[in-house]
């Protein structure tokens, strides 16, 4: 027979189960709940501190969320995830993925997930996600599947894979520990590999084919048919084109290119040809052939002057108004280079089909009211261009990656990730130093980093940081592990495995790794002896149960990195991640009795 919980216990407890139903309910934000979370730890502990503590105390635990290692980690993780994707650096990855996913999007997924499952077997899960999570946000822009129903499987598997070996995650590596102080032979790297593989038999298939479906999509839908660009390419020394037939290259472009001025034969250095596509087909295009769609000396301007004032380079869509000097020119005619340093790229003709316009050429197109210019620049003088010739703006700046950093952001990001992976630097440290990198090269702008954090984050990894402290401090685990102990006797062996997996799974998702590592494994260490089991299989029912982090978003740090990117909801992990919980238990249960012959 136990004591009863204490006051502060239980109200710990209370505080987690309203945060849940909280969060489960979503009639409030993710930011709501969290500011509530703390405020009301903050005051609770405040009128009724601790045993032995000050009221002050209180304060102290409930607001170290927002100065905790994990949160300025996981900052630091969404900095570094910033500089790779505004240079570009991880472009030919993703376009490598894209093929795959272009042949079949489920055969896509399946390989990226058996991707993630076996990096992170011998890389830490934190960094194998870093490293993936712009890919696959570059991949659902660039037409694969939604970043909403890749990313929660993707860090599934990252998890998953992350548990089946002693290096796969800091908490591994805290039970075999704990474990070994409390007399336990030490194990090797592998030494529970074949278990967690034949688990991921079982669980890979639910992640590849059922939890996608119980996702959302987060994309947005096109409210309207994109807008087509006609231009004059410009083929360059190294174009793919020089020397070939334009129809063996066809298949490599874009399916929006279309090109008005079929040429026949082979194809010379410098010949311009008449195309015509969306803004991001162009930019594809311009890629592939290796070519240009504005003239050399403007577009060579417009970087020199990016490396002298360290501005990024812009592109914008304008109208032409009526009271526009630009109607009835040309775009030699116009002038618009020289005036005002920016190039157009292409132009676009509402309602109008461009037809034997584009055909006869770009430089004879006269340009009319209505028409929308694709223009590309600094930000001051596509200001200046706009207002002094009358145009109208229509979308918001989309800055170009600035790919000559491009080689410097992947190697900062490697750099920090090996050190991480190798053991050499705690992750907060070589995180911290690979965001501070990025800013002093200039990969990340110091007045841009706002774009790369996202508020709901914070604000849920302090609010989790918070009451999992509360958790530990109050002996709320610690009470529920030794009720948890008075009930097992009665099960059955694979029971008493999936009901310790289930407690520190609770605790994982509630509190912390770290949390459920330290108080779950002594408790399955004296529950061993107490039954009269074999001990070891229970320690890896707490390791394992340590790694189901998978149904709340606050569980894991991989889980934060996420959210905002794949635009979930608290709901979306409880519905994915319950029944893969769920699964994982009663697999990985069933394995480990009959491995150990229980």
């Amino acid at each position: 027979m136990i004591d009863a919980p204490s006051l502060h216990a239980l109200g710990a407890m209370i505080v987690t189960v309203a945060m849940f139903v909280a969060f489960a309910r979503g009639r409030m934000s993710t930011e709501i709940v969290s500011l509530l979370t703390i405020a009301v730890i903050a005051v609770g502990l405040y009128f009724f501190p601790l045993p032995h503590t000050q009221p002050t105390d209180g304060l102290v635990l409930a607001f170290s969320g927002f100065g905790h290692y994990a949160l300025i980690t996981i900052c630091a993780l969404m900095i570094m995830g910033r500089g790779l994707v505004v240079t570009g650096a991880l472009e030919p990855f993703a376009r490598v993925l894209e093929r795959v996913f272009k042949i079949n999007q489920q055969l896509g997924l399946l390989v990226s997930l058996l991707m993630a499952f076996f990096l992170s077997m011998f890389v830490n899960d934190t960094p194998v996600l870093v490293l993936l999570l712009p890919i696959f946000v570059s991949l659902a822009v660039r037409g694969g599947m939604a970043a909403s129903k890749t990313l929660i499987p993707i860090n599934a598997a990252v998890l998953i894979g992350g548990m089946a070996t002693t290096i796969g995650t800091s908490t591994n590596l805290l039970v075999v520990s704990i474990a070994r102080d409390l007399g336990m032979p030490q194990m090797n790297v592998f030494h529970f590999t074949p278990i967690v593989l034949m688990a991921a038999v079982v669980a890979l298939p639910y992640l590849w084919l059922v939890a996608p479906r119980l996702l959302g999509d987060n994309r947005t839908e096109e409210i309207h048919e994109k807008r087509r660009f006609v231009t004059r390419l410009r083929l360059s020394e190294g174009s793919a084109l020089t020397g070939q037939e334009l129809a063996a290259i066809m298949p490599r472009l874009p399916a929006e290119i279309e090109f008005h001025d079929r040429p026949t034969g082979k194809l010379g250095s410098h010949e311009q040809l008449t195309i015509s596509g969306t803004h991001d087909a162009l930019e594809e295009a311009m890629r592939t052939l290796k070519g240009e769609v504005a003239p050399a000396w403007v577009i060579d301007r417009i970087r020199k002057e990016s490396l002298d004032t360290r501005e990024d380079i812009a592109v914008v869509e304008m109208t032409v108004t009526a009271d526009s000097r630009l109607i009835g020119r040309t775009l030699p005619s116009s002038g618009i280079a020289d005036l005002y340093g920016v190039a157009v790229l292409g132009i676009h003709r509402p309602k109008r089909l461009i037809g034997d316009q584009a055909e006869t050429a770009i430089a004879d197109l006269r340009i009319a009211e209505g028409d929308v210019l694709l223009v590309m620049g600094l930000p001051q003088p596509l200001q200046t261009f706009a207002r002094a010739d009358s145009l109208l703006i229509l979308e918001g700046m989309r800055e170009l990656p600035r790919r000559s950093k491009a080689v410097l952001a992947g190697a900062i990001m490697l750099g920090s990730v090996g050190l991480a992976s190798i053991g050499l630097l705690p992750i907060a440290i070589s995180a911290l130093a690979g965001a501070i990198l990025m800013f002093v090269t200039g990969c990340v702008k110091f007045e841009r980093v706002g774009r790369a954090l996202s508020a709901q984050v914070i604000v849920l990894v302090a609010a989790s940081i918070a009451l999992g402290r509360l958790i530990g401090d109050t002996g709320a685990a610690l009470w529920l592990g030794q009720a948890m102990s008075l009930g097992l006797q009665f099960l059955s062996p694979a029971g008493v495995l999936a009901a310790i997996m289930l407690f520190v799974t609770l605790l994982t998702n509630f509190a912390s790794n770290a949390t459920a590592a330290t108080v779950g494994t002594p408790i399955a260490f004296n529950i061993a002896q107490q039954l009269g089991l074999p001990p070891e299989p229970l320690i890896l029912a707490v390791l394992f149960g340590c790694n189901l982090c998978y149904a709340t978003p606050i569980a894991y740090q991989t889980n934060m990195l996420i959210m905002a990117e794949g635009s979930y909801e608290f709901k979306d992990y409880i519905r994915t991640g319950v029944p893969l919980v769920l699964l994982m238990t009663v697999t990985l249960s069933i394995l480990l009795v009959i491995t150990y012959k229980m």
